[in-house]
């Protein structure tokens, strides 16, 4: 195992929301489940050596996609909103050139990975007060990012460590810890960017 080496990448700062690129992310989705709205992308240093890359997000969830409505935000909103930011961010880390390894990954890279490669290896979300599912404000941070390469004994694997937390506008709050693996990487040797 090696952390992608190096610090940011691409301009440093704030990221605001891409219409055409959060559009894209949220293509796979059902019309009436996609929540994520906003996000706003930001790197300080790369994840690998203590940095971290981070969104706010706004979320609008006019009825829930799956049951009738239960009155508060729940786990399946919860899940669902986080792989929306999980997906824009590392979209955006990406097209941005943020931290490694996405700094070497193009788009097609990106787009051929976004569904069957990310996989949920632990997920952890507390509820710390009920808040509405309507209108909500969320964030993701990725705190760490290892990269494994492949061998003639196991396929390459990069894994991120996150965290996210959810609020309203009346105090309500809830937060989780996730990580993802990211199965078939591109290899290094791929990267075909100037």
């Amino acid at each position: 195992m090696t952390h992608a080496a190096g610090s940011v990448i691409g301009p440093g700062g704030a990221h605001a929301t891409d219409p055409g690129l959060l559009a894209a992310v949220l293509r796979p989705y059902r019309e009436n489940c996609k929540y994520l709205q906003s996000a706003e992308v930001t790197a300080a240093g790369n994840p690998a050596d203590g940095g971290r890359v981070t969104a706010r997000c706004t979320f609008v969830i006019p009825e829930s996609c799956y049951i009738d409505d239960t009155g508060h935000f729940n786990s399946v909103e919860f899940n669902i909103c986080y792989n929306q930011m999980l997906y824009y961010t590392v979209a955006k880390t990406v097209q941005e050139r943020l931290a490694q390894p996405f700094a070497r990954w193009t788009m097609d890279d990106y787009w051929s990975r976004q569904l069957a490669d990310f996989l949920i290896t632990d997920f952890r979300s507390s509820f710390k007060r009920a808040m509405s599912g309507r209108f909500f404000h969320g964030a993701l941070e990725i705190t760490d990012i290892a990269e494994w390469a492949g061998s003639d004994l196991r396929d390459a694997l990069v894994v991120l460590r996150t965290t996210c937390r959810y609020w309203d506008e009346r105090g309500g709050a809830s937060a989780g810890e996730v990580r993802v693996a990211i199965t078939n990487p591109p290899a290094a040797a791929e990267d075909t960017r100037t």
